[in-house]
């Protein structure tokens, strides 16, 4: 899930200013965390909780307690505390680019499935919001048991009917912002399938343009989980970055994917 954070992080500062190429310096001073890591570490710290039904309250507590992280206005209106939080039907990409977690957390693709959708459905409860988060979750899966870009890229196309036929030089030039789950997802698993590594996957995800942040994260959190430890010079730069809170909810994590 670092690598959600860190496709976040890098792909900030491109969200409202796109750069359509992959020749920019990765991570500079006004790179930042924004609300996809916020909602990344929600849906960690539920996990670690034993995926009791308090995602709402576990999500509210980190989206307000990090209120300027730049949320959807829909999803502002969520966390309002004297509103009763509702799903609101959305399909939006907030709930693919939150689930990394889940794609980490348990070793069948049943269950994978099963608390992708839980961990949508909160907000996101639209067939698309819900399909995101589930394709998302898939192909981490997929990236860390089968190794096997094919496969997953096979799996995908016949499960939830996203076409991943395009590469990345043919969507780049007429790609706009759009941050549905069925405009975005599919590009952002498009990057990770035909980078040769980490970064790359990072650089080519940025390079689409749109929604910059949360395709990166998409990207990087697939990518994490199929290329393997992200390359350390990355990670020091993106760690400081973060609250200790964020450290603490992705050590615990971590120590519960090493106990299963």
């Amino acid at each position: 899930m670092l690598g959600a954070i860190v496709g976040d992080v890098v792909g900030s500062r491109f969200e409202c200013n796109n750069y359509r190429a992959t020749d920019f310096k990765l991570i500079v001073p006004q790179c930042r965390f924004t609300d996809d890591t916020v909602c990344t570490i929600a849906v960690a710290d539920w996990l670690n909780q034993g995926v009791k039904e308090n995602l709402v309250e576990i999500m509210r507590y980190w989206g307000l307690r990090y209120y300027n992280a730049g949320y959807g206005g829909m999803f502002y209106r969520w966390l309002n505390p004297a509103i009763e939080p509702e799903p609101y039907n959305s399909w939006g990409n907030g709930s693919a680019m939150r689930v990394s977690p889940v794609g980490w957390a348990f070793d069948t693709l049943e269950e994978t499935l099963e608390y992708a959708k839980r961990s949508a459905e909160i907000t996101h409860n639209h067939p698309e919001g819900i399909k995101g988060a589930q394709a998302t979750a898939t192909a981490i899966f997929l990236a860390r048991t089968t190794k096997d870009k094919t496969k997953i890229k096979a799996y995908i196309e016949e499960t939830f009917g996203y076409n991943l036929s395009q590469t990345c030089d043919e969507i780049r030039p007429e790609y706009k912002f759009d941050v549905s789950c069925q405009g975005s997802v599919p590009q952002a698993i498009v990057a990770f399938l035909e980078s040769e590594n980490f970064e790359h996957a990072i650089r080519l995800a940025v390079s689409l343009g749109g929604d910059s942040d949360t395709i990166a994260a998409i990207t990087g959190s697939i990518s994490e989980a199929f290329y393997g430890e992200i390359p350390s010079e990355i990670v020091s730069q993106v760690i400081p970055k973060l609250p200790q809170e964020f450290l603490t909810v992705l050590e615990q994590h971590k120590m519960l994917r090493k106990s299963r």
